[in-house]
């Protein structure tokens, strides 16, 4: 189809170069206008033959092809395990614990020059809140005053737990007289006393004699005594003025006072039966005046007769 609209066109050029040279000279017309004509005309054929294609053409519309782009993800980073560390657990030290194996003392003060607070018997347990600086005492809660504390002599005792952590206390300065300017003095006395078992008597029931020394700076004159046999759990208790010794079933002795430096034994109530191999808790109470008044102290032991 296009090679047939050039080959027309071809012929349409001829045709007017022929015209255009056999026209009379008169007649010619000007150049410009010629020129004019023929391009028209040349336009108009071109356009003419160039039509029927323009209306069966189908314009096909312009598909882009997308392009794709790639964007890279970021990577998410792991997160770094982080270890947890382990607890360091740190036990806290017990406190100490004391026990004696012989009843024991226990006083305002690191030896025996001080006043008497209590005792530890064989079988209690106290606990120990400090030591002396020599090592000999312990500063314990005392076991006859509640809130209360004293000095315990560590001959006979057992400490339970860790010595180590114990504080040091400086203990307090030991008694002493008070003078006055003249320069008599005035002594203050102090009570104080040891008991110990002496020996098992008999005559109608069992008794046991306990052994008294006077180791303060007062005289006694009336005792008080409670025996207790822990195995069959009975109770005995005797007040007396004086001090009474019971010689089995023939004699029996007995002192009004016990003067300062003093020893004597007493006898304690009887049982009804022989307390033999039995331990037996006795608590015994001295007083400075009879009927058990004025100035009193107690003391506890235990012993098996």
């Amino acid at each position: 189809m296009l090679s047939s609209n050039r080959v027309s066109l071809f012929f349409i050029v001829l045709l007017l170069s022929a015209l255009a040279c056999v026209a009379p000279a008169a007649s010619t017309p000007d150049s410009n206008a010629l020129g004019t004509m023929v391009a028209e005309t040349v336009i108009a054929a071109i356009t003419q033959s160039l039509q029927p294609q323009l209306h069966t053409q189908t314009l096909i519309p312009n598909t882009l092809t997308p392009t794709l782009t790639f964007t890279p993800e970021t990577p998410t980073p792991t997160p770094t395990q982080t270890s947890t560390p382990t607890p360091t657990f740190t036990s806290t030290p017990e406190v100490p614990l004391v026990s004696v194996s012989v009843a024991t003392n226990c006083r305002n003060g690191p030896g025996k020059v001080y006043d008497y607070e209590g005792a530890l018997l064989v079988g209690e347990i106290a606990e120990v809140l400090a030591r002396d600086p020599t090592g000999n005492y312990w500063y314990i809660r005392n076991p006859d005053s509640a809130g209360n504390f004293c000095w315990l002599w560590g001959k006979y005792a057992t400490l339970i737990g860790n010595a180590a952590i114990l504080p040091v206390y400086t203990p307090p300065p030991t008694p002493t007289p008070t003078f006055t300017p003249n320069p008599t003095f005035t002594f203050t006395p102090s009570p104080d006393f040891d008991a110990s078992y002496a020996s098992l008597d008999t005559c109608t029931g069992w008794w046991v004699e306990v052994k008294l020394k006077n180791t303060g700076s007062i005289l006694f004159k009336s005792v008080g005594i409670t025996v207790k046999d822990t195995i069959t759990d009975v109770t005995l208790s005797n007040l007396t003025d004086g001090f009474i010794d019971i010689n089995g079933c023939l004699t029996s002795i007995s002192k009004d006072t016990l003067e300062p430096g003093k020893t004597y034994v007493i006898s304690a109530p009887a049982f009804t039966y022989n307390p033999t191999g039995h331990l037996i808790q006795a608590a015994i109470t001295l007083c400075s005046n009879t009927g058990q008044s004025g100035t009193c102290i107690t003391k506890k032991t235990e012993f098996t007769p």
